[in-house]
């Protein structure tokens, strides 16, 4: 369906690919790995015809419709959500305007009376086929499919005829994903489509993927979302793309073998190319072996050298020992939420929220999106007053709280070094630049300014930031938030290892499983505690 053929692409100096081919075949499932800025973005970008290849060849089959999410959404307004997905549709939603306008001249008597009869059954003929060719592409049911991608990725039937100025950044994302959904291309290009989802909408998403029956090439940095719908995996790194007939997990261990084979042939190369070149020392002023010695030359000119790809680089997160709490770390007791709106009533969140956070927990905190996740926690790090009941906090608990939102805390004029100096002040410049480069931030870097970053590289200063502190209680929101797969590791591992007390919202479920040892769960705005970790949470929810 798709093939890259021995293409090259380049920025300047800066060599991204290098005589790199990979195919795409019908009902492939292929995850798209590599470390960022390895060109993954670039791969999506040449297949949809946004970029071209410097040289090689990008050859897609006739009458094949790709489908690019991109993160990218571009300005979205002057429609309703269910209106912009609908348009997205791409030749069912033209026919859908086109009947529409022939309709329209249908009902006018007077257009009609001045057809011919030729005319007249030319118009009649076009008609039929247009209506024939809709109804065989699903046009009938097409709005209705519209409103259940919607429906599945948060967005209810209530809110699909709102205005798209009505709807925030990232629920925008959602509805740019469900214009691609609707669309059903046959090849299928998703550049993280389950950022700025919860997990009841990447739940739906992944089976809706799973029944998909065109090819799908995406990249995600959830580890079992990939996991559980891709069966093939393509990394780009290394000014390559390799292919691996496997899922996420065969992709590691398959790559590791990769790595040791590369290594070998290198070790030979060298050992090969050091005896070659002791020869033509040797015997370069000699006419008598003049010939070998040309040959030889050539030789290790024209020879491909064994290219090792670089370790991609990922945070070294490690916490402290943190200062021991006491056994209660929490208390909370008939806690309740409610928000004043601008009519002056009040929206409940939750209420009659009663449980105890002890030493050593590692908490899932779970629910529904909107269901008052991040406000619990917000009322936990005393970010907001609780409306009813109390929280406290036991003795000698030193809190520290992250949200995917807590990088517009930063000061937004300072530099990366300088943020981390101010809660620093005692240590010298050497640990605190030897702390940032734990986190990626080496050289020149240091100095960028906090309103330049991105997203990701926001969520890493925040992360410094706690590590920078004695802290024994972490209340993390989305933490893993615009942070790759190895990242996410490295961060699991510490905070597995982490002495202190955890509460977590977090819709990575790989995260979960290996980290949690309880789980509370806010429904209807009630709170039920599950004494037993994410699985035990799972398995009871799907017996209930």
């Amino acid at each position: 369906m798709v093939n890259l053929s021995n293409i090259r692409v380049a920025y300047g100096e800066r060599i991204l690919f290098q005589n790199s081919s990979v195919l795409i075949r019908p009902q492939d499932k292929i995850g798209l790995v590599g470390p960022n800025g390895s060109g993954k973005t670039t791969i999506f970008r040449l297949i949809a015809g946004e970029e071209q290849p410097d040289e090689g060849t990008v050859s897609i089959d006739p009458g094949v419709v790709v489908g690019y999410f991109s993160q990218d959404v571009g300005e979205m307004k002057g429609k309703s959500a269910l209106e912009e997905v609908l348009q997205g549709a791409g030749k069912v939603h033209e026919l859908s305007l086109l009947l529409e306008e022939m309709e329209h001249t249908m009902s006018d008597s007077d257009t009609m009376e001045k057809m011919s009869d030729d005319d007249m059954e030319k118009f009649m003929n076009r008609y039929g086929e247009i209506q024939m060719e809709y109804q065989n592409r699903g046009g009938y049911e097409l709005e209705s499919n519209a409103r259940a991608i919607l429906d599945g990725l948060g967005i209810p039937e209530t809110r699909q005829n709102q205005s798209l100025e009505n709807f925030s950044g990232g629920w925008k994302m959602r509805i740019a994903l469900a214009r691609i959904l609707l669309l059903n291309p046959d090849v299928l290009l998703m550049d993280e489509p389950t950022n700025h989802l919860d997990i009841e909408s990447i739940l739906w998403l992944e089976e809706w993927l799973k029944s998909f029956k065109g090819a799908l090439m995406m990249t995600s940095h959830d580890r079992e979302f990939m996991t559980r719908i891709c069966g093939r995996t393509v990394e780009a790194a290394g000014e390559s793309i390799n292919s691996y007939s496997g899922d996420y997990d065969f992709y590691l261990r398959e790559r590791e073998i990769r790595r040791e084979q590369l290594l070998a042939a290198s070790r030979r190369q060298q050992a090969m190319l050091a005896k070659e070149e002791e020869f033509i020392a040797r015997f370069a002023a000699r006419a008598s072996h003049a010939a070998q010695v040309q040959s030889r030359v050539k030789m290790i000119e024209k020879m491909e050298r064994v290219v090792i790809p670089p370790d991609p680089k990922v945070m070294k997160f490690k916490f402290t020992p943190c200062p021991r709490s006491g056994d209660v770390v929490v208390r909370m007791e008939n806690l309740g939420k409610a928000w004043p709106l601008e009519n002056g009533t009040l929206h409940p969140v939750f209420s009659g929220v009663s449980g105890v956070v002890e030493r050593g927990n590692k908490i899932a905190l779970t629910g529904i999106n909107g269901a008052g996740k991040s406000t619990l926690l917000k009322v936990l790090a005393s970010l907001t007053e609780a409306s009813e009941g109390r929280s406290e906090l036991g003795a000698s608990v030193n809190a520290g709280y992250f949200s995917q939102y807590s990088g517009d805390s930063l000061n937004m004029e300072s530099t990366i070094f300088e943020e981390l100096a101010a809660l620093l002040p005692r240590e010298s410049v050497g640990s605190i630049k030897s702390l940032l480069g734990a986190f990626q931030f080496s050289g020149d870097d240091t100095d960028k300014k906090i309103n330049v970053l991105s997203g990701g590289e926001k969520s890493r200063v925040m992360l410094a930031s706690l590590l920078a502190r004695p802290i024994n209680f972490l209340m993390l929101d989305e933490p893993t938030n615009h942070l790759d797969i190895a990242s996410r590791e490295v961060l699991l591992e510490a905070l597995q290892k982490f002495e202190g007390t955890i509460i977590i919202v977090s819709h990575d479920r790989y995260f979960l499983k290996h980290l949690v040892n309880r789980v509370f769960e806010i429904d209807h705005g009630k709170m039920n505690i599950y004494e037993g970790d994410y699985n035990y949470y799972l398995g009871k929810k799907e017996s209930d």
